[in-house]
């Protein structure tokens, strides 16, 4: 069957009603287009998980700042529409700004703790723009499970977090990054790199891993992650926001390597900030 388009929160639930009816299990995957093979991995994820598979596309105002690329985050609904259709994703919804967010919208969902630090204090606001969009998104879709990726650790957390604390009957399924050969984590932003910023990227990837098999060896950690970054900026990264261990469920810094761990980092590169993380397992 074909993919199925839809715009209206009502279509969407009417699909869902009618799928609940027949017993089926429901699998979402929201994203902001701009699809590449990591997003595609979560519509392969969901299919296996669950009878039926929706994909959302809504470029979230909310969650960029100020003087971040809202404007020109790409927007290509058709090409995704037939990655969608060939992955056999079976719904997708697509509504409009103002769907969304209805004129006199006054709500916004927020949490604390784990987004403090690192993207919470590098873009403010923009963990509760990403809250408040997929509360909604869970809320209207009613999914069984809902499907993010690692790559961005700490959104999937935070949503971890919200669901929990909000008691959203939705199991939040976190999938593993996707790569290219050399190690760059895809991202919708890559397609700003040059060409000669596609071939020092990979050096954030080689940082990250190389930080986290550090710390399993416990060698002295402030003196890893000096190299590191020193290593990137050498490379040619014009600034690093963040590169740090934590912990993997709370996202505190961790000092030494006793619990399972995540190594974080973001990154400068031209005019795109990348980020990217990797586990790091206690010996």
């Amino acid at each position: 069957m074909a993919l199925k388009t839809v715009r209206s929160v009502a279509e969407l639930r009417a699909a869902v009603a009618a799928w609940r009816r027949a017993g089926e299990s429901v699998g979402l995957v929201p994203t902001m287009g701009a699809l590449h093979r990591g997003h595609i991995s979560l519509v392969e994820a969901a299919r296996t998980h669950c009878r039926r598979s929706i994909a959302t596309i809504f470029v979230n105002p909310k969650q960029f700042g100020p003087r971040e690329d809202f404007a020109r985050y790409p927007r290509q609904e058709e090409q995704d529409r037939t990655l969608l259709d060939a992955v056999g994703c079976d719904l997708l919804f697509a509504p409009p700004l103002s769907e969304m967010y209805a004129e006199g919208f006054a709500t916004t969902v927020s949490l604390v703790g784990v987004t403090d630090r690192w993207e919470g204090e590098a873009r403010p606001g923009h963990f509760a723009g990403v809250a408040t969009v997929v509360t909604k998104l869970l809320l209207q879709a009613m999914a069984d499970k809902a499907f993010f990726g690692e790559k961005d650790y700490q959104q999937l957390q935070s949503v971890k977090r919200m669901v929990r604390d909000l008691d959203i009957p939705v199991e939040i399924v976190g999938c593993p990054t996707v790569r290219d050969a050399d190690g760059l984590a895809l991202s919708s932003r890559n397609a700003y790199l040059s060409e000669t910023e596609r071939k020092v990227a990979p050096a954030l990837y080689r940082a990250i891993t190389g930080v986290a098999a550090a710390a399993r060896e416990g060698h002295d950690l402030d003196a890893t992650i000096e190299a590191a970054t020193a290593a990137l900026l050498k490379a040619g990264f014009a600034a690093v926001d963040y590169l740090a261990l934590v912990d993997a469920a709370t996202l505190a810094p961790l000092a030494t390597l006793d619990r399972p761990g995540r190594v974080l980092a973001a990154a400068k590169l031209g005019a795109v900030r990348l980020i990217d993380n990797v586990a790091a397992i206690p010996r």
